[in-house]
This record gives structure tokens, C-alpha cells and sequence, in this order.
């Protein structure tokens, strides 16, 4: 990734802000502390701010560097902050010969501590003290914060000496967080390096598992309030599952258990390959852009990626229109590459993480899983063990022994109820490589992929992981190209992939009685379609493998089925089975919900299309699948009625 110049010097000149603001004490007779000087300060100030900040979105328009954005609008901030600083100091609270306890450092802390700032971010800042408060540096801190918070800001604050901080840093993860991130902005530096150098040695040192297990357990708390899945088209760009916030919860468990403070010592520790690294660097990069895009058009801190901003923050990026993919799906399926590359990121650093404790701390993998690394060997295979209770690799070159290993690492754990070893998955992601023809028509192969998708356990758990790791993709090019895709609609509620995922689960709810109350009618039918339960599944699978495409999309996906399901190890019949329930995967929905099922024209119109009971029975369940795979709300009982109402008439016009 091509580093973009700041051009901090175009955006705001800290000299001759002072300069400026010291003529305005001199036209007020020198009294900096009067309120007609102070309103001539704040009014330079914001003029000033709103100067850069609009100077930084024009770079963001020009170079789209969303990290270069982020920077230059702290940048801004750093400038304001100083001079105002500096202005109470010399002009409106002058004391000429200051005692020992009166300074002051004053320091960024949180999001603002590590010199990134979004145009709506909140301004985290600690009045660092080396004893108790004084009156000087309240008069001081007051000044400050009340000038900020006229200019228009959300300032969080804390003023406290040293030993406050490490006192509260011991008990408040929160606390230790914003000091793990802060950063020197103005006043006694020496105060800030005591501080730092204290922090390290005497709460960083002895607490890195602890610190470890209560971020990790934040971001799954944060992710079940912003929406469990990676791939909501509506998603939570700071807050979401693959959003900014886990990329900077790696980061700060990086430096809190590696002890570092740049990102490229991760790199050196050898958490990240260089590659794996620049990934990080260029997520984080876009992650930026799209927020500060965000941010700027709305003109407040808005992290949810609304439909109705969808469109022009995608203009604003650059993005255009492709045949079959418009703008906003190109821009959104880029989002979600994203969103899963942060997944990818995360597996990795939990692996090297585990590892690297595992050699050095005792106990450390109950923040995982137990207190002490257990392995087993797993029945029936000498390539994966049980590791914690996971499945996990024998060695390093089990997939390049056997490319035939990636799929059986999914069927083992499906078949024992193991989840996925992090090192397991890291391997398998660097091993894709392997995935070629010769794989997708191996025999073996396809029986071990169907058994994983058909499965009455995990099948929707293991094909998400499958997913997730870029394997279902190379098995199934077609399936690749909908992975991360958007549908610009109120309607869906995620990605098409993940759709096809969540309809999988759907069906084997139905099969499993689970949905039994949901559509009694479904579950009632599974039983005596045992013949054609595989095409079932690989229909429920591939019913919108064709979507971006020119073309119709059902007419598109039943011919990619008729091409792959051969080699998937269907018969012929099945085959035209599959063929045909994609191609009229939305015929059932569509009579039932705008076609009057009172009217015989209607039954005999979609009767002539069904043509079979069996048939009938497929489609109603696919169709079943479908609605309830788009997103919670969609499936009611009403559409639930339309469909038994089409089914059994229809049933009774067959028979």
C-alpha cells in the first residue's frame, strides 16, 4: 500500500495561531482573561478548526487515505489543543514563578491517544498532575474544557496525578486501556514519560492474561449489541463484527501482552507475516475512509452504515457501476472482503497468541479454553488432534500431503462436535493454494463436502467457518463471486453468502423439528423426501449463486448447478432436481403473496410449472428456507398461510 503524504502543514499552522491569538489579547489592551477576548479567541478557533477539518475531507476526496484522514483531522485537534494550552497559560492565568506541583502535562488518551481522530470522534484528554490539584491547574483545566466545549466538541476528561492513575488502572480495564494508548500532547513531558515507565512496570508487567480474557470478553459483549453477524448490510462500521474496533482490540492486546508499541513490532515478535501485516494496515486504511466518509455527510458520528447513505458514500469512494453490480453493491462487497479479512486477522493473532503463552504462562489457555494445554489423538485419523477441545493439525504439512485434509478437517469436526483450533485455521487460510481442479473433482472430496453440508449437527456452524476461511470459494468458484455481495434492498438483512448460509440452518431446523411451530407443514414433509434430501440441500445451498450477474439470476444459477453438480457426485436425476429448484426458487413465493389464490387459473398456472407432488413438497420447503434466511421480521404467519393455502390446493389439483 503506497504511503500517502499528510500535508499536515496545508491543514493548520500552530504558529501562527498563537501568533493570532496574542493580537487578539494586545486589541483588548492586554487583558487575555476578559470575555470580549475570549469570545475574539473562540470565534479564531473555530474558524480554524472548521478551516482544517474541511481541508481534510478535500484530501480524503483527492487521495481516499482513510488513515491519512483520521491522522490529519488529530492532527487539527493536536494544533488547537496546544494553543489553547498555551493561551491560558501565558495570557488568561499567568503565574510567573510556578511551584513544583504547579504543572501540568497535558496528555490524549483512548481513540484520540493514538493520533487518529474521525471528524465526529469524541476528544479524550488526561490532565496529567504530579500531586494533588491546584488551584492554577483548575483554573487552567476549566478554562480549556469550557473553550472546547464551546467550540462544539464531546470532550471525555480526567485530571489526575500519577499514583491516581495506576491506583484506578489496576481495577478499571478501561482506564488501563486509555494509558496503554496515550500520548504526549503539551505541558511537562517528564510527568508522561513517568507515567508510562510506572504503567509498564508496575501494571503491564503482571497482567497481561488478565487484560487478554476482559478484552476479549468486551468484544464479544460489543459484538452481540451491534449484531452478532460480519455480514448485516446495515453494519456497525466502528462497533460490528469485523469493524475498526476489533482491529484496534488486536492492537491493543499486541501491546499490552507483546509489550510493544508500534504495529510492526508485531510483525518483528512474529504475530503477523509482513503480508498478514499490510492486510491489517489496508483494512484499517479503508475502515477509516468509510467512517470519516460517514461522519462528514452527515455531519455527525455516525457509525451504523444506513441504506440511505449507502449510495453516496459510495460516489464519494470513487466506486462505479460494473454490469450486474451497481456501485453501491461494488462498494458494499468490498466492505465485507474487509469485514472477513478482519476475521481472518483475528484468528491469526489468537493463534500466535495461545501459542506464545502456552510456552511461558501456566494456566494462561483458560482465557481460551481450559487450564492446561490437553491433547489427544482423534479417532480414526492420524493428520488432526484434539487440542483443548478443539481440532487442530498433527503438523505443518498435513494439508499439502494430502489437499483431500481440508475438507476432513471439517467433516472430523462435524462428526466429534469439536470447534476449530485457531492454528487449524490459520493453516488452512496460507494453504488455499492447494484448491484446484484436481480437488473440486476428487471423488473422496465432494462425498466428504456433501456429508458437511447435509449433516444434521453443524452444517450451517462449519460451512459459515468454511466460508470464513476462503474455502468454500475455491471448492466452488461460482460461490465465490456472491461471497461478501450486498442486495441493495430494505428486504435483506445480510450478505447473499451469509444468506445461503442461514438457509441451510433454516432447513435443518425444519429437518430437525425445531421449526415445527414456525411451518408444521415443512417438518411434516421432510420424512418423505429421503430420496432427494442431498439435492435439497445442495438447491437450499445454491439457489442464488447467480446473483450480480446480467442476467436473470434463477435462469443463470440452474445452469451453473447443471455444470457442478456432477462433480459434486449427484446423479443425473438429482442433478435436474437441483437444476430446476433454482430456476423457479421464487415461482412459489411470488404466486402465493401477488396472485389471487381464490382464482383456479392461479393453482393451474403454478400447477403446470410444479408438474410432480414431489416437486411441490421441494420447492414449498426451499421456499420456506428462503424467507426465513433473509433476516429476523421477514417470516410471518400470514406468508406462512399463503404458502400451505398455494401448497395444498395445488397438491389436490396434482393428485
Amino acid at each position: 500500500m503506497a504511503k500517502i503524504s499528510l500535508k499536515l502543514d496545508e491543514l493548520i499552522d500552530g504558529v501562527m495561531l498563537r501568533h493570532d491569538m496574542t493580537a487578539l489579547t494586545a486589541a483588548h489592551a492586554g487583558d487575555g482573561s476578559g470575555p470580549a477576548t475570549r469570545a475574539a479567541v473562540l470565534q479564531l478557533l473555530k474558524a480554524r478548526l472548521a478551516g482544517g477539518r474541511k481541508i481534510a475531507e478535500a484530501m480524503l476526496r483527492e487521495d481516499g487515505g482513510g488513515t491519512a484522514c483520521a491522522a490529519r483531522l488529530s492532527h487539527v485537534m493536536d494544533e488547537i489543543i496546544r494553543a489553547l494550552y498555551d493561551f491560558a497559560a501565558t495570557h488568561v492565568y499567568r503565574v510567573k514563578n510556578r511551584s513544583a506541583a504547579e504543572r501540568m502535562a497535558v496528555v490524549a488518551v483512548g481513540g484520540y491517544g493514538r493520533g487518529t481522530l474521525a471528524p465526529g470522534s469524541d476528544i479524550d484528554l488526561l490532565f496529567l498532575l504530579p500531586y494533588k490539584q491546584t488551584p492554577w491547574g483548575e483554573q487552567i483545566v476549566e478554562y480549556m474544557l469550557y473553550m472546547l466545549w464551546d467550540l462544539g466538541l464531546k470532550v471525555g476528561h480526567a485530571t489526575r496525578n500519577i499514583d491516581e492513575c495506576l491506583r484506578l488502572s489496576r481495577t478499571d480495564i478501561t482506564i488501563r486501556t486509555s494509558i496503554l494508548e496515550a500520548r504526549f500532547l503539551w505541558g511537562e513531558q517528564k510527568l508522561y514519560d513517568e507515567l508510562l515507565t510506572r504503567f509498564d512496570h508496575e501494571v503491564v508487567r503482571t497482567t497481561g492474561p488478565e487484560y487478554v480474557q476482559a478484552k476479549l470478553a468486551e468484544r464479544d459483549d460489543r459484538h452481540a449489541k451491534a449484531g452478532e453477524s460480519r455480514y448485516l448490510v446495515e453494519p456497525n462500521v466502528k462497533d460490528g463484527k469485523g469493524g475498526l474496533r476489533d482491529l484496534q482490540t488486536l492492537f491493543w492486546i499486541g501491546k499490552y501482552f507483546y509489550r510493544v508499541r508500534t504495529g510492526e513490532e508485531l510483525v518483528e515478535k512474529g504475530v503477523f507475516t509482513e503480508a498478514e501485516y499490510r492486510e491489517f494496515l489496508k483494512a484499517e486504511d479503508f475502515l477509516w475512509a468509510v467512517r470519516c466518509q460517514m461522519h462528514f455527510l452527515t455531519g455527525k458520528a455516525e457509525e451504523r452504515l444506513h441504506f440511505d447513505i449507502q449510495r453516496e458514500i459510495a460516489e464519494r469512494l470513487g466506486y462505479t457501476s460494473h454490469p450486474g453490480l451497481s456501485a453501491v453493491e461494488r462498494f458494499m462487497k468490498h466492505y465485507f472482503l474487509v469485514a472477513k479479512d478482519v476475521g481472518d486477522l483475528t484468528r491469526i493473532f489468537c493463534a500466535a497468541l495461545e501459542e506464545e503463552q502456552a510456552k511461558h504462562v501456566p494456566g494462561f489457555n483458560r482465557i481460551f479454553l481450559t487450564f492446561q494445554r490437553r491433547k489427544r489423538k482423534l479417532a480414526g485419523t492420524s493428520d488432526f488432534i484434539v487440542d483443548n477441545h478443539r481440532i487442530n493439525v498433527a503438523d505443518d504439512m498435513v494439508f499439502e500431503r494430502d489437499p483431500v485434509n481440508l475438507l476432513r478437517l471439517f467433516w472430523f469436526a462435524d462428526k466429534h462436535g469439536l470447534e476449530f483450533h485457531p492454528d487449524a485455521l490459520k493453516l488452512l487460510t496460507r494453504s488455499l493454494g492447494l484448491v484446484g481442479k484436481a480437488l473440486r473433482r476428487d471423488e473422496e472430496a465432494n462425498r466428504l463436502f456433501l456429508d458437511i453440508l447435509t449433516s444434521d449437527r453443524y452444517a450451517e456452524l462449519n460451512l459459515r467457518r468454511m466460508n470464513e476461511a476462503g474455502l468454500l470459494s475455491k471448492l466452488i468458484p461460482d460461490f465465490g463471486k456472491i461471497v461478501a455481495m450486498m442486495q441493495f434492498s430494505m428486504y435483506h438483512h445480510y450478505t447473499v453468502d451469509e444468506h445461503l448460509i442461514r438457509c441451510i440452518g433454516v432447513l435443518a431446523e425444519i429437518e430437525r423439528g425445531d421449526g415445527e411451530k414456525v411451518h408444521p407443514l415443512s417438518h411434516s414433509l421432510m420424512p418423505g423426501l429421503k430420496k432427494s434430501r442431498e439435492a435439497l440441500y445442495v438447491a437450499v445451498l445454491l439457489h442464488d449463486v447467480a446473483k450480480g450477474r446480467p442476467e436473470d439470476h434463477s435462469e443463470a444459477g440452474a445452469r451453473i448447478a447443471r455444470r457442478i453438480c456432477p462433480h459434486m457426485g449427484l446423479s443425473a436425476a438429482d442433478t435436474e432436481t437441483v437444476a430446476w429448484l433454482v430456476e423457479n426458487h421464487l415461482v412459489m413465493s411470488m404466486t402465493a403473496q401477488t396472485r389471487d389464490l381464490n382464482d383456479r387459473k392461479t393453482i393451474e398456472d403454478f400447477a403446470s410449472i410444479v408438474q410432480s407432488v414431489e416437486r411441490l413438497k421441494l420447492l414449498l420447503i426451499l421456499t420456506v428456507c428462503d424467507i426465513r434466511g433473509v433476516g429476523p421480521g421477514v417470516w410471518n404467519g400470514w406468508k406462512g398461510q399463503l404458502l400451505r393455502t398455494l401448497y395444498y390446493e395445488t397438491e389436490l389439483l396434482l393428485t
